[in-house]
């Protein structure tokens, strides 16, 4: 398999904490760090045009089969969040990594991946590979 001639991409949004994602304290619930997770793969996956609309018009679903999240230190209300996501495996199956950090400081706040398989959506089996549409996508002979 030839690898391909630039970097395996990578995008950044930046989040606000808002207050319906905080608890008493005004810290940010774990659970809402996969939404920002989310939101970041959304813009990797915008970088490459292979989005979850363009999965499906591929005949392709990905869910996320895995998910691991490590935190070092609260996001809290009103903290601008850098969430870094970064393509690192394609051939098998999508792992994307996450890096959060504080916008301004740039501390780290929390970092992880996940995982997503592709699925044929005629017959709703999971591949044991990923298809050529990827290929295309990333720009790799397969």
């Amino acid at each position: 398999m030839s690898e391909p001639a630039w970097e395996l991409p990578t995008a950044e949004v930046v989040v606000e904490i808002p207050f319906h994602d905080v608890d008493m304290m005004g810290v940010a619930w774990h659970g809402h760090y996969a939404k920002y997770c989310e939101i970041a793969r959304c813009a990797l996956l915008d970088t490459f045009a292979y989005n979850y609309r363009e999965m499906e018009k591929s005949g392709y679903s990905w869910p996320v089969i895995e998910l691991k999240l490590r935190y070092a230190h609260p996001a809290r209300m009103g903290q601008k969040v850098r969430v870094k996501a970064s393509l690192k495996e394609y051939e098998l199956h999508l792992k994307i990594d996450y890096l959060l950090t504080d916008a301004e400081s740039g501390a780290r706040l929390s970092k992880g991946h996940t995982v997503m398989v592709p699925v044929d959506l005629k017959s709703e089996k999971m591949l044991f590979g990923s298809p050529p549409v990827l290929y295309e996508k990333l720009g790799i002979d397969p």
